[in-house]
């Protein structure tokens, strides 16, 4: 009865044999669909980041979101060129981890270790938690379910994984393509609309113009909160197993391709909330202000507007994904250096790190029940989470470049060393502004690296 209902769930046995081949593995359309929702759902909240906290003080204050979202787009390639060299310099996956422990510490590579794993809890907690808030803002009468419907969402996710990835790859390419396409749509329709006059400039300020009470603290504060957008941006260098070969060539060119695409997505929703001057409301996101202006209130208009949501809905709700893609190879890992247990590098029925994609999960739903599945008490700590890692892997990376290239290591690393400082600065903004939302992440932190070190005296 057991092995029916196992099969029903999550199918029959792979061979293990044909694990070495190609059949099992990603390509690149796919891979991109399966570690990159993280990342490409940040644009739903990223960009609106900036707004809330320029208009605390005026809306006059908008015109400042294009120099921070270009110093967002700055960081962002810092760091695709950083984790493009992780991928080519440590092929077999471990990202942040490896990187810091084999070039700083295993202390800090701990520390790194630790961070990502809670951070991937967190990412599959934000992102289910937005997508139930999406689908009851569209049901309102069930929104008091918020907390069930993310569960649910949860488990729904965890089944999909244990299956295997390729099936959890083709289950995710309609939602992530449908969000691709609809946002990159709505920029080009935006701009056709600009160009023929049937847009006009609504700015709330013109760009360099003085208002008072814009101080670089704020300026500081709205650009670590927009660098939320960057979350997940990492993943794909701590999975690059899971691609066909050549594995190297296929993960680099998949975070180039999402690098792209995240960008355009983020530039282009930032100057478009800029020209319409839309203002944050608690209602309506600023996202979905930009889509409705865009697009008018025509029956056509309607009909993309609704496809737009729909699209923004599905993307959210399956960002998650990232975290159980990313997790279980980070667990492997740690588990090989024997920090977690062994039962981690042990690969299930579907050929996936089973017990990896469960744990990620039961970490998931507790996360939700201990916050009540509110997204915005969630997103500080999903911000230091990442951003630690962030800051120890470009900082390794220098020191790799330096062991490695006797002449000219400096040029090489100029892209992490300023990811580096950038990301430091991030986490410095976090401590002096947020300290009070991001506090619990560092005693848990504190716990892991006590169970690490303690797992790896048992073994």
């Amino acid at each position: 009865m057991l092995k029916r209902l196992k099969a029903l769930f999550i199918g029959d046995p792979l061979i293990s044999t044909n694990e070495g081949d190609d059949t099992h593995l990603l390509s690149k359309k796919q891979a991109l669909a399966m570690l990159s929702s993280d990342a490409l759902s940040s644009i739903a909240y990223g960009p609106e980041q900036i707004i809330l906290i320029l208009v605390a003080v005026s809306p006059l204050a908008i015109w400042w979101s294009l120099p921070i979202g270009l110093m967002v787009l700055v960081l962002l390639a810092s760091l695709t060129i950083s984790y493009q060299q992780v991928i080519h310099a440590y092929p077999k996956g471990g990202g942040a981890y490896v990187v810091s422990s084999e070039n700083l510490s295993p202390s800090w590579g701990l520390i790194a270790g630790g961070s990502l794993l809670v951070d991937y809890m967190l990412t599959v907690a934000v992102s289910v938690s937005s997508g139930a808030d999406a689908i009851t803002s569209a049901f309102p009468v069930i929104k008091e379910h918020n907390l069930a419907i993310s569960v649910v969402l949860v488990l729904v996710l965890m089944v999909m994984n244990l299956r295997g990835l390729r099936e959890s790859a083709r289950s995710l390419m309609i939602p992530v393509y449908l969000f691709i396409v609809s946002i990159l749509f709505l920029l080009l329709y935006g701009s056709y609309q600009i160009i023929v006059g049937h847009l006009p400039y609504m700015a709330t300020a013109h760009i360099g113009q003085s208002v008072s009470g814009v101080s670089m603290i704020l300026l500081l504060r709205a650009f670590t909160s927009g660098s939320a957008s960057l979350t997940g941006v990492e993943a794909i260098s701590n999975a690059v197993p899971f691609f066909k070969k050549p594995k190297e060539k296929n993960a680099s060119a998949t975070l180039g391709f999402m690098a792209l695409i995240l960008g355009l997505m983020f530039a282009g929703i930032t100057f478009l909330n800029f020209w319409l001057g839309i203002l944050p409301s608690q209602h309506v996101t600023v996202l979905a202000q930009i889509a409705k202006t865009v697009y008018g209130n025509s029956v056509l208009g309607n009909v993309f507007f609704y496809i737009f949501q729909l699209a923004t809905a599905f993307i959210l709700a399956v960002a998650a994904n990232t975290g159980f893609s990313a997790f279980p190879m980070l667990s492997f890992n740690m588990a090989k250096n024997k920090y977690m247990p062994h039962l981690f590098m042990e690969k299930g029925a579907r050929l996936g790190y089973s017990n990896g994609i469960i744990t990620l999960a039961l970490g998931a739903i507790a996360l939700l029940f201990i916050f009540d599945g509110s997204t915005e008490r969630l997103i500080p700590l999903y911000t230091i989470g990442v951003f630690i890692p962030f800051a120890l892997s470009q900082t390794g990376m220098v020191i790799h470049w330096r062991r490695t290239l006797k002449h000219g290591y400096l040029g090489r690393s100029l892209a992490n060393i300023l990811g580096a400082l950038i990301c430091y600065g991030i986490i410095l903004i976090l401590l002096v502004f947020r300290l009070g939302d991001i506090w619990p992440f560092f005693p848990i932190i504190i716990a892991l690296l006590g169970l690490f070190n303690a797992i790896k005296r048992h073994y």
